[in-house]
């Protein structure tokens, strides 16, 4: 079933689940005891990230280098294939611009299609480290709305429907000038094609609240699906700003901050921080609510238990 008719049909606000590709190593069933965690709150649908390839130079014992492709997780096709096999829930793969070229894209839409799924999260991917703006594969993709457009040619060309999610960003994209610019290019994906976005984490309702408010006078009319992620660890509170350009508000910080070496208490501040965030989007009536997990799930059951 499609993301969009998940949506359209739900009376009341659900749960959805995004993880990490677990790292080589890690069994089958590790995996999947895991996941059964959560089936109990009938989460609608699990997304799988997708990280763009990594390489290391290694020196040859005649002084020169090679480049060595790493790949240090499972492949998301495995993993959706996988949870697919074991629980009704639907799968919905990342598909990035990073790293790759239309060819390859097209290639993975055909694997998609071949396991049956239904729904892709198209995002343009990150950076190189090092690199000061995101620069395309040759033969590959700049943007996110030119990665919509090539999903929504495949379909017409392959009679087939992915549903299409984007991603969204309540304190705008790090590279965006400001939130109205941000949100421009947010509607050239939905003009694109997309059928719903799901934000990016945030630690104050407000901002969520703000961004639906300049999307719908955009003439963005898609559901818009906030997504969470509570803070498990005193580092966080610097990780998280440095890697994704977010607030965390300083009542917030504080309480960590008292907790002091408390990782126990620190765990417990994120995970009911997270659980009041839920409430009251839930009461201001959002559609869904998308968790990012990590591949954890001990806080995500607490809070989803309180909540759903």
């Amino acid at each position: 079933m499609k993301v969009a008719d998940i949506l359209k049909s739900s009376k009341k606000p659900f749960p959805s689940l995004e993880i990490v590709p677990p790292q080589n190593g890690m069994s089958r069933q590790e995996l999947l005891s895991t996941i059964g965690q959560f089936m109990e709150f009938r989460p609608k649908y699990i997304n799988v990230t997708c990280h763009r390839d990594e390489f290391q130079f290694i020196q040859n014992p005649d002084g020169s280098f090679s480049k060595h492709l790493v790949r240090n997780r499972v492949s998301p096709e495995t993993v959706c294939g996988v949870i697919m096999s074991e629980f009704d829930v639907e799968m919905v793969p990342h598909i990035i611009c990073a790293g790759v070229t239309t060819e390859e894209i097209e290639s993975e839409l055909y694997n998609l299609k071949f396991l049956g799924i239904n729904n892709i999260m198209a995002l343009r991917g990150d950076s190189l480290m090092g690199e000061k703006r995101f620069t395309p594969t040759p033969g590959g993709i700049s943007h996110a709305d030119e990665l919509v457009s090539e999903i929504k040619k495949f379909n017409t060309a392959n009679e087939v429907d992915f549903c299409i999610g984007v991603g969204g960003y309540p304190e705008k994209h790090y590279e965006a000038a400001n939130i109205e610019t941000d949100i421009e290019n947010l509607k050239r994906k939905v003009d694109a094609g997309a059928d719903y976005i799901i934000t990016q984490m945030f630690f104050d309702n407000q901002y969520f609240y703000r961004f639906e408010e300049l999307c719908r006078k955009a003439g963005i009319e898609v559901p818009i699906i906030p997504g969470l992620k509570p803070i498990s660890t005193a580092k966080q509170i610097t990780l998280l700003p440095e890697s994704f350009s977010l607030n965390i508000p300083s009542e917030l910080t504080e309480e960590i901050r008292k907790a002091g070496n408390d990782k126990e208490a620190i765990y417990s501040i994120g995970e009911q921080w997270c659980i009041a965030q839920c409430k009251d989007l839930i009461f201001h009536g959002v559609p869904a609510v998308h968790f990012y997990t990590m591949g954890k799930a001990k806080n995500i059951v607490e809070i989803l238990k309180a909540c759903f």
